[in-house]
């Protein structure tokens, strides 16, 4: 293999599972790299508003003058975006020959796509010369091949119910893996502000140094700005994150908390705070693309996240029809994320995705059907993302909205055009 996508490619036939819960393997091939961080690391895992944490984290650190490497997964559209390198993201070339480094040494190890791409971006970013690493938690934490790494600073964000066949069925069984990142004697940033009993536990049982959303730190604010307090530091009339959304706030304060408990290794500035906040982009967490209609795009996939784009696309006020375009994995909890936003969409475009996982178009149109009670909404099926949101554009009106949501691949299917040619289209006669 030479190039990145022949390595991708490669990777998904290696192993005979996708998903293969534990740390052994993929530990065995790390400490063959003698791979470890001479920078603070930090830790983001829970079920919705990681990436969103991750984001903010790095642009505050970028603003303060550090050179940071983030990771996150899964990508919107090129498998780069996973890996950021002083807020760029990672060459193809410099990608493919981290992984060329992984498979020197594993020998007989089978690893998955998953294990193989975080261990390879690991390597790459541990030879970076970075002041600060940052690191999306995949699946869960305690088994999750990122959770290799010992983390200066843990963060806990909103904790909700997925991924329950590997995972568990309730919150606290969630809860006890996420709270698998955890490190005795080190920060925990718990920005659920109601956290299940198993973190709240765990973090006792380790001793590490709990910072809890309502206890260590909170904030509060008006329509025209917000303020933020910790243990040792208060910052008052900021500006609201250029995130959109009610919950960038509670990640906003998981995020200044960590910075916080960090400050003696990397201190940032109030103003490093400001300028970072009012700079972070992250696409696809409910992103709106000006034009007519305007066109909203949100990576919600649980009934967690479809809640909270619910609560966003009513704040957004009057919309003469609102179409969406929708597709899911088969394994999400469908009826209750339709059922969460149902009230608001009037047209309903499902789609396929390219994926075994996914739910097939006419499923979702099935499980949408039989729950829904509006006489006026009206549902239609599509073989990919991008016809369905041509379908959608076709149909609307300029002063209607639409919206894309349900699966990183449903919004990533959308992106491959680039937004500048959707807004073309929006504007055009």
């Amino acid at each position: 293999m030479k190039t990145l996508q022949e390595w991708l490619d490669w990777c998904e036939q290696l192993h005979p599972v996708a998903i293969d819960m534990g740390l052994d393997r993929v530990k065995t091939v790390a400490d063959r790299m003698a791979l470890k961080f001479e920078c603070p690391v930090i830790t983001v895992a829970g079920t919705n508003g990681k990436g969103s944490t991750c984001a903010m984290l790095e642009a505050i650190l970028l603003q303060a003058g550090y050179r940071t490497g983030v990771y996150t997964s899964p990508h919107l559209v090129h498998f780069e975006e996973r890996c950021r390198l002083h807020g760029e993201s990672a060459s193809a070339q410099a990608l493919a020959e981290a992984f060329a480094a992984v498979d020197a040494v594993r020998g007989d190890v089978s690893l998955t796509y998953f294990e193989f791409s975080t261990l390879a971006i690991l390597h790459l970013m541990a030879r970076s010369h970075l002041d600060v690493a940052i690191l999306e938690v995949g699946l869960g934490g305690r088994l999750d091949a990122v959770n290799i790494i010992d983390a200066n600073c843990a963060v806990i964000t909103s904790i909700d119910i997925d991924h329950t066949a590997i995972l568990g069925k309730d919150r606290e069984s969630i809860g006890f893996e996420k709270a698998g990142i955890m490190r005795a004697g080190h920060p925990v940033v718990v920005s659920d502000p109601v956290p299940p009993q198993s973190v709240l536990d765990h973090a006792a049982a380790i001793g590490a140094d709990l910072w809890r959303f309502g206890q260590d730190f909170n904030f509060s604010g008006d329509k025209l700005q917000w303020a933020w307090a910790g243990r040792g530091r208060r910052y008052s009339g900021m500006a609201y994150p250029a995130l959109r959304g009610a919950n960038q706030l509670v990640n906003a304060s998981g995020v200044l908390a960590a910075l916080d408990a960090l400050r003696p290794r990397i201190p940032v500035t109030a103003q490093a705070v400001r300028n970072g906040l009012a700079m972070v982009e992250l696409p696809g967490r409910f992103q709106i693309v000006p034009g007519e209609p305007v066109l909203v795009l949100d990576v919600a996939h649980n009934p967690h996240s479809v809640a909270a784009l619910a609560v966003n696309l009513d704040a957004m006020g009057f919309y003469p029809t609102t179409h969406a375009v929708v597709g899911a994995m088969a394994d999400k909890d469908l009826q209750s994320m339709l059922q969460r936003v149902n009230p608001m969409i009037d047209r309903w475009y499902f789609t396929d995705l390219p994926l075994p996982r996914a739910a097939k178009a006419v499923d979702l149109q099935r499980i949408w059907g039989a729950q829904n009670q509006r006489a006026d909404a009206s549902s239609s099926v599509h073989p990919d993302p991008m016809t369905a949101l041509q379908a959608a554009m076709e149909a609307a009106n300029p002063a209607d909205r639409i919206i894309v949501f349900g699966s990183f691949y449903t919004v990533g299917g959308v992106l491959q055009e680039g937004i500048p040619r959707l807004q073309a289209k929006h504007l055009s006669p």
